[in-house]
């Protein structure tokens, strides 16, 4: 008997790991509770539906990181890309798409294929130990039966609904002749923290600024789960204009080596991944709109010219703890028949979401042909987002693709022998130009 895969969800993780099982032969099994159930955002009959935005963002492979990606996924052969191709539309820079055409595409991509089972209907609980390999693609809107059975098997706190984000900067942008680091009463490592001096002017023009803000409004089916540990900063000074200076703004414990005057308020910024390269701005949880926080958050002194790898939010979005669950062919340490793919992963974005679909499906496809999968080079996009799924030495939350999770390129040698340090766009092109080389390699290897 032919193994066959089982999909529960046809969203873009879904659909693409679908993909990559049939064209290597594998029979597929696809769970989609569509037509005959709706989740509250989702309103297409046909699969991999955009709920939000139109746009898949830059597809500038040579310079960004999410275009990076764009072109590792059309290089391995993605649905998801050759339908965004098909149904592009005019968008400057970026990768847009009629969305509707989008999703017909791809769906009947799939339901042509003779090695697809389509099962029609709500799956409500994880399958059993002997069950055929199963990718759990289920989304950021798991419907809440699973979303229960999930709690039961892998343990409640190992799952999150509400994304509270704090924005992350890249280091490297921030400014040190005003910005230091030590560690609140120089407990720690003086290097857990950098921070950044306000005078009294800065904190209360820093705070009506906060409470003009534009805001993002929450959908229809979400409602706004706050804890007073995880305020949104606006909420935080809505409270009381000095409310922040007794949470993550007190300024108290700390001197500024650059002047003699004491802080009046203090942001800080911890490390958030293992080389060092971002930090997130503790506290800074948030529902303004994007242009607002870009705007806001660069009055900070130190940050006036700082580089952006995640703005913040706060948003239903249903994921895993995935570095405590997941081994690194995407699969449950406690019952390896089972592998996660997509949002409820605890990745970001509709591409970093095809493309750990992308990924499940050769793994599995793998597992079916009694072949040991070859992980993807972390200094590739796809292996760098894999790495960031797997990392457990920070707090995890989702995060998109960016440069911050790859290994640094810090510089080269010279043909005289000096050291030469690669910045701004040139490290970017640095980045992809070894990203792409590595991704061939791999390639070659795996023989796709």
């Amino acid at each position: 008997m032919k193994p066959v895969v089982q999909i529960i969800g046809a969203g873009l993780a879904g659909c693409e790991a679908a993909w990559q099982l049939i064209r290597r032969g594998i029979n597929v099994r696809l769970f989609e509770m569509k037509p005959q159930k709706f989740s509250p955002a989702h309103k297409n009959s046909d699969w991999a539906e955009l709920v939000c935005s139109n746009s898949l963002r830059s597809d500038d492979a040579g310079h960004n990181a999410v275009g990076l990606m764009h072109e590792e996924m059309r290089r391995f052969g993605s649905l998801i890309m050759a339908a965004a191709e098909k149904t592009k539309v005019p968008a400057g820079g970026a990768l847009a798409v009629d969305r509707d055409r989008f999703a017909r595409f791809i769906t009947e991509q799939l339901k042509t294929s003779p090695l697809l089972e389509l099962v029609n209907q709500e799956v409500c609980e994880l399958p059993a130990a002997d069950a055929p390999l199963t990718i759990i693609a289920s989304g950021p809107l798991t419907s809440l039966p699973l979303v229960e059975d999930i709690k039961r098997k892998i343990n409640r706190q190992s799952l999150s609904f509400y994304d509270a984000i704090a924005p992350v900067v890249y280091k490297e942008s921030i400014d040190f002749s005003k910005a230091w680091y030590q560690s609140r009463y120089d407990k720690g490592d003086k290097y857990d923290y950098i921070n950044c001096p306000m005078t009294k002017e800065q904190y209360y023009r820093f705070v009506d600024e906060l409470l003009k803000a534009e805001k993002m409004p929450f959908h229809d089916f979400e409602e706004p789960h706050y804890f007073d540990g995880c305020l949104p900063i606006e909420v935080m000074a809505e409270r009381g204009v000095d409310t922040l200076l007794f949470g993550p703004l007190k300024p108290v414990g700390l001197t500024n080596p650059h002047s003699a005057e004491k802080p009046y308020a203090v942001v800080q910024l911890r490390q958030d991944n293992k080389e060092d390269t971002l930090r997130n701005i503790v506290g800074f949880q948030t529902k303004m709109k994007h242009g607002e926080q870009k705007r806001i958050f660069k009055m900070i002194p130190g940050l006036e010219n700082v580089e952006f790898a995640r703005l913040g939010g706060i948003h239903r979005n249903t994921f895993i703890q995935s570095p405590q669950l997941l081994d690194c062919f995407l699969r449950l340490k406690s019952q390896p028949n089972i592998m996660f793919a997509g949002q409820i992963s605890g990745c970001e974005g509709y591409v970093e979401s095809a493309d750990t679909g992308m990924l499940a499906g050769y793994y599995a496809a793998c597992l079916c042909q009694n072949k040991i999968p070859v992980v993807p080079p972390a200094t590739t996009a796809t292996g760098a987002m894999l790495g960031h799924l797997l990392d457990t030495t920070a707090d995890y939350q989702p995060m998109n693709i960016n440069f911050g999770i790859f290994p640094t390129i810090q510089g080269e040698i010279t043909a005289n022998g000096k050291f030469h340090k690669i910045k701004g766009a040139d490290r970017k092109q640095a980045y992809c130009t070894r990203a792409l080389a590595d991704f061939e390699n791999w390639l070659e290897q795996i023989n796709v």
